[in-house]
């Protein structure tokens, strides 16, 4: 089972309640949904929030849109990334974040096969961050239950914790492969952390919208490229900001 959890809270310091804030009439999560849902290697597509009450509209809202939700503990997310794992049977595990509603499933399915091909314990397209060649916000990791499970009891380290996958590409523990793409598209930004992105993304949806068009990543890179005034936004923000 290839199974992709998406982790999502409404508690953002930087940018709050930012996964279900509307564009057009529709929350930044069902963009995400629907973009991810066509992916051709996925078997199953769950996200995950924290048990805490003001997710409680996140829980809702996958209700509503018709997928499932899993709720762990908030801080310690490789806790619920394992508990969620468990609990569909998972296989392969591709993790998203919510923070990054313009997901294309072209990228997802060829990290997926990079990682069925290489046979590793983890690949991704955005980490490491000194060779990574796609946008913020185009980000996908993909591990084995197995890395997952080893990760879950060894792992002490509050930070490692947090952001799931940080031991898999910080450390030598694990075999691992990164995704390179053929042109490098790092200096674009496209997640949701601060006010400015959630502009520069609006802008993007508008004009995919008004094109009639799915937008893959050329085709988002082309929109941002035409307008100066949208790529000075979110500038000043970089990989990895919120991190520390």
């Amino acid at each position: 089972m290839i199974v992709a959890i998406i982790q999502a809270r409404m508690g953002s310091t930087r940018l709050p309640g930012k996964v279900l804030k509307e564009v057009n009439g529709k929350p930044l999560l069902a963009y995400q949904l629907e973009r991810v849902q066509k992916s051709k290697l996925l078997n199953e597509l769950v996200v995950a929030t924290s048990t805490l009450d003001k997710d409680d509209s996140i829980e809702s809202f996958c209700k509503d849109f018709g997928i499932d939700c899993f709720r762990g503990s908030e801080d310690d997310v490789l806790s619920r990334y394992y508990e969620c794992a468990v609990k569909y049977n998972v296989d392969t595990v591709v993790r998203l974040t919510a923070d990054c509603p313009l997901s294309d499933p072209d990228i997802i399915d060829a990290v997926i096969q990079k990682f069925l091909n290489d046979k590793v314990d983890y690949c991704a397209n955005t980490v490491p961050v000194e060779t990574g060649t796609f946008p913020d916000g185009m980000d996908v990791e993909v591990f084995s239950m197995k890395a997952l499970k080893r990760a879950k009891e060894e792992e002490k380290d509050a930070q490692f914790r947090e952001h799931v996958t940080f031991q898999f590409w910080q450390t030598a523990r694990y075999k691992t492969s990164q995704l390179i793409s053929d042109q490098d598209y790092s200096k674009y930004r496209i997640t949701v952390d601060y006010a400015e992105d959630f502009e520069v993304v609006s802008y993007v949806l508008d004009e995919l919208k008004r094109r009639d068009s799915f937008g893959h990543l050329n085709e988002i890179v082309d929109i941002i490229n035409e307008n100066q005034e949208i790529i000075r936004k979110n500038k000043k923000y970089y990989f990895g900001q919120g991190w520390a």
